[in-house]
């Protein structure tokens, strides 16, 4: 099961539609979804989680925390959405496509993938991009 949960003002336009493109995503690594939550929240949100529970002090736009369900994906995937709309403006990317981007990055962190080394991260881009092209493929 797939759930979005708003700390802000924002909601998904369509969100069955995300719904619909997570799990196409899934079953590209042969994965199923477990319980998947998506929480919307505010940068100072996002932070104060970041230093509770990742004792970092720092602005970022994802944290996701993994539940093993197996075999099925499983996590809260908690997204700051200022975070999200300053870094599309930063990129010149449309809002939309860097939310689809931070929200399937989540989802390859809950099925195993890294981002912690240039290798990694170059790699992790790949695969977002490759996802990010499955968004209006109809499933």
């Amino acid at each position: 099961m797939i759930a979005y949960h708003y700390q802000t003002d924002f909601e998904l336009d369509k969100p069955s539609k995300y719904t619909d493109w997570i799990e196409a995503c899934l079953k590209e690594y042969d994965c199923a979804s477990g319980t998947l939550d998506y929480i919307f929240c505010s940068d100072d949100e996002l932070l104060e989680i970041n230093q509770k529970h990742l004792k970092h002090d720092y602005y970022t736009d994802i944290i996701t925390f993994q539940y093993r369900e197996a075999p099925h994906v499983s996590g809260d995937i908690y997204i700051s959405v200022d975070r999200v709309k300053e870094n599309a403006a930063s990129f010149g990317e449309p809002f939309d496509r860097e939310l689809r981007r931070v929200m399937i990055h989540g989802v390859l962190h809950l099925i195993g993938f890294k981002d912690g080394t240039d290798k990694e991260k170059l790699g992790m881009r790949e695969r977002e991009n490759d996802l990010l092209e499955m968004f209006h493929v109809k499933h």
